[in-house]
């Protein structure tokens, strides 16, 4: 059996853009990307904790180091500059490789990482 279990979580970030003349999507700093195991084009749930949307959308890279968190497109209608969103992505995987699956938890400090 196959299930979808969470793979990687940016926990709390704050958007820095919100474009909505750009074909949809998410860029996220590249950095933030690399910390909590995100690709490219990958598919990604976006929940925004300032007022309960949720949207699926897929991730492009953004410059490494600028804390950039845009939504791109239709989305740019449901976030905002500075409101505080959770990013995350599931993958699909066996019952038993589930259940010892350690997924990448990323807890940045103003969109940054923090050592």
């Amino acid at each position: 059996m196959m299930i979808e279990v969470l793979k990687s979580k940016l926990h709390c970030v704050k958007v820095t853009e919100a474009n909505l003349h750009y074909m949809g999507s998410i860029t996220i700093d590249e950095e933030l990307m690399e910390a909590a195991n995100l690709v490219a084009g990958e598919k990604v749930q976006v929940v925004n904790n300032n007022n309960g949307e949720r949207i699926e959308t897929y991730v492009i890279r953004g410059e490494r180091g600028s804390g950039c968190i845009c939504l791109n497109g239709a989305a740019a209608r449901k976030f905002q500059v500075d409101d505080e969103v959770i990013i995350m992505s599931y993958a699909l995987m066996d019952f038993e490789e589930a259940r010892t699956f350690k997924p990448s938890l990323v807890f940045p400090r103003n969109n940054r990482l923090t050592t």
